[in-house]
């Protein structure tokens, strides 16, 4: 079976938030992927969106695959490099603010028959 996989690093979004998007898209039809995430208001169905476009214009382009007949067989968050910043507190104290960012993996089969 021909797998194509594509990744997006350093996505400016915590994983755990991500997560919530891609659970929606996984096991589905890559086409009908696209079009759950298009109607999502979540921001980071704007980037699992973008990411699986590349992957389906990857698997006919480049392989020669058949884009009906792909679907997400798996995909996962992964966390990246955390930045961490400070906020100026009351009596001089600092609060730590964490801004975390994500890697965003796909990997599209193409189904048998």
């Amino acid at each position: 079976m021909a797998e194509i996989r594509a990744e997006s690093r350093y996505l400016y979004i915590g994983p755990q938030k991500l997560r919530l998007v891609i659970d929606k898209v996984r096991g589905l039809n890559a086409r009908q992927a696209l079009t759950v995430l298009n109607f999502m208001p979540q921001k980071g169905a704007k980037f699992a969106h973008k990411l699986i476009e590349s992957a389906i214009a990857n698997a006919e382009n480049n392989r020669d695959m058949d884009g009906d007949r792909l679907f997400v067989s798996e995909i996962f968050a992964g966390e990246g490099p955390r930045l961490k910043r400070f906020k100026a507190g009351a009596r001089g104290r600092y609060k730590p603010r964490v801004k975390r960012t994500a890697h965003l993996t796909v990997i599209l089969a193409e189904r048998e028959g």
